[in-house]
C-alpha cells in the first residue's frame, strides 16, 4: 500500500506575500525534499490550494480575516518556487476554506498505509485537513511534519499539535 503526502497551501500569499511571514519560506526547502522522495519511491502526493473569489471579503472567511488573498488566478494563488510546476504532476484539490471536503472524499475512496500533511498553516489549514484525514480514514497512521509545517504565530501552532496529537494524529 502506498504512502500519502498531502501538501497544504505552499502558496505565494502566505510565504511572501498578502499573508506572508518571515519563516515560512524557511520550510520550503524541506518540503520540496519530501515530496521528491515521495515522487521517489513511487508514493502519492497530494496538493490543497487555498482559492478564494473576488468577493472574498464579503464571506465568512473575510469577515474574520479581512485580509484578501490567494484570490484565484493572482500571483499570490500560485504554488511557491517549483512547486507551481511540480503540483501539475499530482491532484490538487482547490478549496474555499480551511478543510477539503474534496480531499476527504478523495480519501474515502483510496486508502493509504500512512498520510503525512505539511505546509501553511499548521493552526489553520494544516490542523484541518488533518482532521479530514483522520474522519475519512480513522485506522491509517496519520502524521503532521512539525519540520515542514509552519505559522505566524507560534503560541496557536503548539495548541493546535496538542490538539492534533489528543484526536491520535502524530506529530513529528
Amino acid at each position: 500500500m502506498k504512502k500519502l503526502l498531502i501538501v497544504v497551501d505552499m502558496q505565494n500569499d502566505f510565504i511572501d506575500g498578502a499573508l506572508g511571514f518571515a519563516w515560512a519560506k524557511d520550510i520550503y526547502p524541506y518540503v520540496l525534499e519530501q515530496i521528491k522522495e515521495y515522487e521517489k519511491n513511487d508514493d502519492e502526493v497530494i496538493f490543497t490550494r487555498d482559492s478564494h473569489d473576488e468577493n472574498y471579503l464579503s464571506s465568512m472567511e473575510g469577515k474574520y480575516l479581512p485580509v484578501e488573498h490567494v484570490i484565484k488566478g493572482t500571483d499570490g494563488w500560485l504554488f511557491y518556487g517549483e512547486l507551481e510546476e511540480i503540483s501539475k504532476k499530482h491532484h490538487v484539490f482547490e478549496k474555499p476554506t480551511f478543510g477539503s471536503v474534496l480531499l476527504g472524499e478523495y480519501l474515502l475512496k483510496n486508502k493509504f498505509e500512512t498520510i503525512t500533511l505539511l505546509g501553511i498553516v499548521s493552526n489553520m489549514c494544516v490542523i484541518s485537513n488533518a482532521i479530514v484525514a483522520k474522519t475519512a480514514q480513522p485506522e491509517t497512521r496519520i502524521i503532521v511534519d512539525s519540520k515542514g509545517s509552519a505559522s505566524f504565530d507560534l503560541e496557536m501552532e503548539a495548541k493546535a499539535y496538542a490538539i492534533l496529537e489528543n484526536l491520535h494524529i502524530d506529530v513529528i
